[in-house]
Formats: structure tokens, C-alpha cells, sequence
């Protein structure tokens, strides 16, 4: 998700989601041979029944901007590009790789002609040419146009200042496409991979009109799955194999039935009578199940963080305050939360960029290492920071709302926290609104909330799809932070360094510090590992590094 991302679910699937958030080169703790490894030939039913953590908020691929969304979009359709089992974008819609400029920002892509919708239609240069306008279209408002940045015109027509029709992309013909860059895009495969990127069959879409991917029956795909069974609101959904697909002989599995679960009891009961194959185990599950032949861990690059909202309708909230910011970063126990409430391989996080995601292109160093730990628990320097701003604002006392899901393991969470910092901050009430995640998603979007507990995926595998998030006025910012500095670093990475690898990231490592230490814009709680029980007939669960979470178009059952 970065959506990137990806805007993760939290609770259930904060702590443990079945579908993670793609990132970062996740691993089973057990041995590939036994979960999810190719061995062995497709034998039995194949008939794969999973469990997701939430109603799905949007099918639209232009639109879908959440874990589950996402995951959808990507079992039923596919662009340009397709992440591959090593997490490596491959070509998919493409024929071919791409003819490059000498400059490295136009490429010309032979798209390949045996691509069809479901409905028999060809995919055409023009679905992506009509898909992409469509999402820099200020009148669409999709939360990851601001992605198009890296395709000429692509910011100032989400900014209103050009039209949808100068954006840098075209047919030439309708098997060929040209796209011209901004400037060059060390990591432009990846975003040819993601579902923003993905085509739309522009008749389909606007004979739909407003009913387009309302539900199952008003859509199309082009990917290795169909989505049947999906009214919009119900918690039951079915991918079933497309018979259409270009690349269908590689796709083993005839049906996937997916199911909502917020209770990891229900899930367990559910994996426990054969009814599911694979669920998420909250902490105490997890704990109860270590020793259960089924039982897998897998770690992945989605950070959790605590998000402080600034400005709420209109006006200034306390977070507005860099102490009371600094205050309730360094009150909680990061070590204790993740010992104590995940229980699941999790770790703290003194980074947004997350570990063993993204390296120094020199020297092959870590990110996190490069920028150093930031805001690491110290009782005492929130203390002080604490009393610096209550006198600072002029009050005694103050009473703040955190919000977060409304599953057993977000409430667990955000009880954690409310402890924490009653306890190591005198004076401060925190009351707690869990709410449906899709509410959650919605009081984001408003920013109507205090500060609340969030989380992101990476879009693609660099450190800008963290950082990019908190420029001034950014999609994903929604909390009123803006720092010029901040912003300059990323722009000067982003525009003036664009062909100089090492000089770009040399400035990004310089923003975590700004934004994290300097301002305590938000604060990193922790690094995600998930734990499960997983049948050990599941073979070739591929789980990607970054963007949606799982792949299962080459995933095989032997029962």
C-alpha cells in the first residue's frame, strides 16, 4: 500500500494481517520447502479459502488506496508490469522490455496482443492512456495521482494547472505506448506495477457510469482471477480463474473463496474445522500456537506509527505543539508494546523507513543505519518536553482522542497506549474511538481526529514512498505538517539529483531526521511480522516487497 501505499488496516490487520501490505522482502520464519514453496505437483480440489481483515472500500484501480482494496485489484487485473516471485516488477502487459531514450525519460512499449478483457475486448493502448488521465483528473480526487508525478505534466495536472489529455502518455498506435517521463525514475518499473498504473477499459467504465466496480457485476478484469460474489458490502467475496487471461495455463488455482474476519478466535475456530486455510493469530493465539506444526511468522516492511493531527476543523490542536508531539513520542514503550501486546516477531521502530528495505546505492548500507535511530523511548526527556508545553499552551491539563480499529488487537493496542501515556504523563487523559476501518479511512481523509495510530506500505521500493508522505500539502499528509526544508530535501532528490543516484540519496537520508527528530512529525512504533497458521499444502504463496500484498496467480494446492 505506500498507498504506498498503501494505507494500512490496522487491529487484526495491524498487528497481523493475512494480506500485508507488500513490502520489503518479507520471509517465513519456517523453511520455504513447508510453507508456501513450490514443491510438489497441483493435486486435489483447487479450491483456496482465505480469510481478509476488512469490507472491501473500493474495487476501482484507480481509486482503491487501502491493504484490501489493493490485494483485489491485484488477483483480477494487471499493467504493464507484475512484481515476480523475487519481487522483481516483470513484464505482464507488456510484450517486451521497453525502448529507452538516450535521456531516460521517454520509453516505448509494445504491449502484448494476446492481452483480452473478460468480456472478450482486447487491451488496447488506450486503456492505459484513458486509465492514467483518469487518475491525475483532480475530478476523480484518487489518492494516489500525486504517483503520476513522475510522468511529464503528471503534478501539474493533478494540481489543476493543465489537462488530463497533456499528460505524458499516448497511443501510437494500439499496441505501442509512449510515455515521457518528468525526468529520469530510478524506480519507474515499480510504479508500472502498481494498480494505479493498471488499464481501464474505457467503454466498459463510462457505460457504467457511477456504477462502475460498485460491486462484482459492474466490472472487468484483465488479471489471472475474476471477482464474483462481491455486492459492496457484503463480507464474502470469490476470485474464480479467468478463462480470458493472456497467461492462464500458469494459474493452478480454480477458486479462491475469501471471508471477513476481525476475531483471530473466529479465524482459529474457522482453520481449526478445515473451513479456512490460512488465518491470522492475534498475540495470544500466536503465543498458544508456537509450537503448532502450521504455525509461520512472516516479516515484512509496512511501519506502524502514531500520526499527530496539527490543524482539526480549522482550528489548532494541541499537536500543534512540537513538545506535547515530543512528549507522547518518547512515552511510550516500544520494546514493552511489542513484547507484551504483538507477540508476533514485530520490532520496535525508531525509523520510518523501515529495515532491510531499501541501501545505499554505494555502499549497499541500510537506510535505517544511515539515518540513525530517532525517537527512542526516554520517560524522562517526555517528562520534560511534557511540562514544556503544557506552560508553553498555558494549561494544567489536557484531554485528547486516539483512534484506531475497532478489532480485538487494535483495542489491545490502543489501550497500551492510553496506559502509557496516562501514566508517564501527568495530566493528560487520552480517551480511545475505535471505529470500523473504513470509518477510520473516511476521519483520515477529513482529518477529523486527534492522533491515531497508522501505517504504510511502500509503493515501490525506494525511500522516497515513506518520506514523500509528509511533504506540505501531500495526498497521504492529512495532518497539517509542513516544513520547507523538509520539503526542499525531497525536491532536490526528487527533481535536481533525478540522474544522480548517490547525491539523491544522500539527501533523503538527511529528511528522516527533520521530520522524525527536528519536528516529531510522527512517531514510528513498530516494524510488522505476522504471524499464522497456514496449511502445508499451500504452495507458491507469493508474497511481494512492496505495493499489494500477495500474488496468487501461480499458487497451487496439494491436498
Amino acid at each position: 500500500m505506500k498507498k504506498s501505499k498503501l494505507f494500512l488496516t490496522l487491529g487484526l490487520t495491524l498487528l497481523l494481517s493475512l494480506v500485508l501490505v507488500a513490502c520489503g522482502g518479507g520471509s517465513d520464519s519456517k523453511s520455504d520447502d513447508k510453507k508456501g514453496s513450490n514443491s510438489g505437483k497441483a493435486s486435489g480440489e483447487q479450491v483456496l479459502n482465505l480469510t481478509e481483515s476488512a469490507l472491501i472500500p473500493s474495487a476501482d484501480s484507480t481509486k482503491a488506496d487501502d491493504q484490501v482494496g489493493l490485494n483485489v485489484v491485484n488477483q483480477t487485473n494487471e499493467g504493464l508490469y507484475a512484481l515476480n516471485k523475487d519481487g522483481i516488477p516483470a513484464i505482464a502487459g507488456a510484450a517486451e522490455e521497453p525502448k529507452i531514450s538516450d535521456d531516460k525519460t521517454v520509453y516505448t512499449i509494445k504491449l502484448r496482443e494476446d492481452a483480452k478483457w473478460s468480456n472478450g475486448d482486447p487491451v488496447t493502448a488506450n486503456d492505459y492512456v484513458y486509465s492514467w488521465r483518469r487518475a491525475v483528473d483532480p475530478n476523480t480526487a484518487a489518492t494516489y495521482s500525486y504517483l503520476f508525478d513522475a510522468i511529464k505534466n503528471g503534478g501539474d495536472i493533478v494540481a489543476g494547472k493543465k489537462k488530463p489529455e497533456e499528460l505524458g502518455i499516448k497511443a501510437v498506435d494500439d499496441y505501442t505506448l509512449e510515455v515521457t517521463l518528468s525526468k529520469p525514475t530510478a524506480y519507474i518499473n515499480s510504479l508500472f506495477a502498481f494498480p494505479t498504473f493498471f488499464p481501464l477499459n474505457e467503454k466498459f467504465v463510462t457505460e457504467k457510469g457511477e456504477k462502475y466496480a460498485q460491486n462484482s457485476d459492474n466490472m472487468l478484469f484483465n488479471g489471472p482471477f475474476q471477482l464474483k460474489d462481491w455486492t459492496g458490502t457484503n463480507k464474502k467475496w470469490t476470485y474464480v480463474k479467468n478463462d480470458k487471461y493472456w497467461d492462464k495455463d500458469k494459474v493452478k488455482l480454480k477458486q479462491i473463496n475469501v471471508q471477513v474476519v476481525q476475531d483471530s478466535g473466529t479465524g482459529l475456530n474457522l482453520y481449526n474445522t478445515d473451513k479456512v486455510d490460512r488465518t491470522v493469530l492475534s498475540a495470544d493465539y500466536a503465543a498458544q500456537n508456537k509450537n503448532n506444526k502450521d504455525y509461520v511468522t512472516v516479516n515484512d516492511s509496512s511501519t506502524f506509527y502514531i500520526k499527530f493531527n496539527q490543524k482539526r476543523a480549522g482550528k489548532d490542536t494541541v499537536f500543534a505543539n512540537k513538545n506535547i508531539r515530543k512528549a507522547i513520542a518518547l512515552a511510550i514503550d516500544k520494546q514493552s508494546y511489542t513484547d507484551t501486546v504483538l507477540k508476533n516477531g514485530s520490532k520496535p521502530a525508531n525509523n520510518l523507513v523501515p529495515e532491510g528495505f531499501t541501501f545505499d546505492p554505494g555502499n549497499k548500507e541500510d537506510y535505517t543505519k544511515e539515518s540513525g535511530a530517532h525517537l527512542e523511548y526516554d520517560v524522562k526527556e517526555a517528562q520534560k518536553a511534557w511540562k514544556a508545553g503544557l506552560k508553553e499552551l498555558g494549561v494544567n491539563e489536557i484531554t485528547v482522542e486516539f483512534t484506531s480499529d475497532d478489532t480485538e488487537n487494535a483495542r489491545k493496542s490502543s489501550e497500551f497506549i492510553q496506559d502509557q501515556l496516562q501514566k508517564n504523563l501527568d495530566g493528560l487523559t487520552v480517551k480511545l474511538k475505535n471505529v470500523p476501518f473504513k470509518v477510520r479511512l473516511q476521519n483520515d481523509q477529513n482529518q477529523d481526529y486527534d492522533f491515531s495510530m497508522s501505517g504504510w506500505g511502500p509503493d515501490y521500493q525506494d525511500p522516497s514512498t515513506f518520506l514523500d508522505l509528509f511533504v506540505t500539502d501531500g495526498a497521504q499528509n492529512r495532518m497539517s505538517y509542513s516544513n520547507k526544508d523538509y520539503d526542499k530535501i525531497l525536491n532536490d532528490a526528487s527533481v535536481t539529483y533525478a540522474a544522480d543516484e548517490q547525491k539523491r540519496w544522500d539527501e533523503m537520508v538527511k529528511a528522516e531526521k527533520i521530520l522524525l527528530t527536528d519536528d516529531v512529525a510522527v512517531q514510528p512504533l513498530y516494524q510488522r511480522s505476522t504471524a499464522y497458521l497456514q496449511k502445508d499444502y499451500i504452495k507458491n504463496l507469493q508474497k511481494n516487497p512492496f505495493g499489494p500484498d500477495y500474488t496468487y496467480k501461480e499458487t497451487y494446492l496439494t491436498k
